[in-house]
């Protein structure tokens, strides 16, 4: 199905407001509203929006948890104000119900019985394009805009490095780079750098000839032949060994491909599109990526903007996430306000398997209405990094000792005692080295027999 446009328009888009100005256009966004995702801009006019419920005839949703007269929103050009009217069912903000009125310059969520808003400081950008929705894809504004900017870079040369994290999209803007080339109808060849075997890069990649190795008995083609015509997305490429880049780059600058064990290279057309989550900048730094290959791929290039960065999309992926699910559950506001307020650390990745995680849950329960309690408790949510816990004897460890500050003779019989008369432990108790602490025993004359066990053991390890 091809994309189709989706935002709502009314009376309220904006014109005769600072659409047409060039002033930013302060406002809500409806984004959810009768159990369906929207993308209704909601400009502030003449100051203030009182938000309340409609007749289905208006731009505000017939929302039967709504009161008439709900919440008023105004802005000071800085902070959204919101002032609650004593509604039935209260408002919310980020979550937390509004307690007569309420400034803010960072909230981002407003709910109104069931309908929910995004505070936003400039509506322009939906006004003119809203949410694009597909059968495989949702696009807002931002990655719209990402997506046109990969579009223009397959008209005006023929390489695109793509930077975002993972599960951002990455891939979706590869592909609207391959289909905005001069021959959008030839093959698109992606592939994960991160997922090949040490060492097979190369046979994977350019290809090889019979007998180039122990084991190849036949010739085969590399996945940059058989991208001839069309576009090699190199997912990771960061990822690939030095040698490997050291021939991906001549292929870039000859268009030529020379298989293992072959004599004569081979020709070939092709767009190259690049993408990893890292720094390429830094990798050249600290020579993980060579620096020549850097300087050729790494412009023009975009960044996929994260996921927490496009709440507008997230109604319209919940409902994407569901499509696959024979018995769709429906969904309640609370999970969609839930799905907003988390940070998503793998973005749209993440969200699609938790929400159809969720649907799973909700009806192997026998409910059809998928709430927060179906979501994971981790789903969304931070991942906490541990570090590396010490050795038990690490906490033993103290900074080199200098020769002013070596210990004198009670401090070393004293560490001995705690080491039960190892020399291991007892240099390790000092910060010493076992050659530094043998010269010291040596220089007090102290005998280690009389203060600890038997040395026979601990003077082995020396080797």
């Amino acid at each position: 199905m091809a994309e189709q446009p989706v935002t709502l328009r009314d009376s309220m888009s904006g014109k005769g407001n600072a659409e047409g100005s060039g002033l930013p256009t302060p406002g809500l966004l409806l984004i959810f509203a009768m159990g369906e995702p929207r993308c209704t801009p909601i400009p502030i006019a003449n100051g203030v929006i009182d938000l309340g419920r409609g007749d289905g005839k208006t731009i505000f949703p017939a929302d039967p948890r709504m009161s008439r007269k709900h919440a008023s929103i105004s802005f000071d050009g800085e902070r959204f104000r919101v002032i609650e009217h004593g509604s039935q069912n209260g408002t919310y903000v980020d979550g937390v119900r509004v307690q007569g009125s309420l400034h803010s310059a960072t909230a981002r969520v407003l709910r109104t019985g069931d309908s929910l808003f995004l505070f936003c400081g400039d509506l322009r950008p939906y006004q003119k394009g809203g949410v694009r929705v597909s059968d495989e894809r949702v696009v807002g504004p931002l990655l719209a805009d990402v997506l046109s900017q990969a579009a223009r870079a397959a008209q005006y040369g023929r390489t695109l490095h793509i930077t975002g994290d993972s599960g951002s999209g990455k891939e979706g803007v590869a592909r609207a780079f391959h289909g905005a080339a001069a021959k959008p109808s030839g093959p698109f060849v992606p592939i994960n750098c991160a997922t090949i075997a040490p060492g097979v890069a190369e046979r994977l990649l350019f290809g090889a000839r019979r007998g180039a190795f122990s084991g190849a008995v036949a010739d085969s083609e590399g996945l940059i032949q058989s991208a001839d015509g069309g576009t090699l997305f190199l997912d990771e490429v960061a990822e690939l060994d030095l040698a490997v880049q050291a021939k991906l780059l001549r292929v870039i600058e000859t268009r030529e491909v020379l298989a293992m064990g072959a004599l004569r290279p081979r020709l070939v057309n092709i767009q190259l599109c690049t993408a990893s989550h890292r720094n390429l900048r830094q990798e050249v730094s600290s020579s993980r990526f060579r620096e020549d290959l850097y300087f050729r791929i790494s412009s023009p290039s975009v960044t996929v903007p994260l996921l927490r960065q496009r709440l507008e999309e997230i109604p319209w992926l919940i409902q994407l996430a569901l499509r696959s699910i024979p018995e769709r559950p429906s969904v309640h506001s609370l999970l969609v306000e839930q799905c907003l307020l988390r940070t998503w650390p793998g973005n749209v990745r993440e969200l699609l398997a938790e929400v159809r995680a969720a649907a799973h849950e909700a009806l192997g329960r026998g409910v059809g209405r998928l709430e927060p309690q179906h979501l994971s408790a981790h789903a969304g949510q931070p991942i906490e990094r541990v570090e590396d816990t010490p050795p038990p004897c690490a906490v033993l460890f103290h900074p080199p000792i200098s020769r002013r500050d070596q210990p004198d003779r009670t401090q070393l019989e004293d560490a001995l005692r705690k080491s039960d008369g190892n020399i291991s432990a007892t240099a390790r108790l000092l910060g010493l080295h076992r050659t530094q602490l043998k010269r010291l025993l040596q220089k007090y004359g102290v005998q280690v027999s009389t203060l600890g066990r038997d040395q026979t053991l601990d003077e082995d390890e020396d080797g």
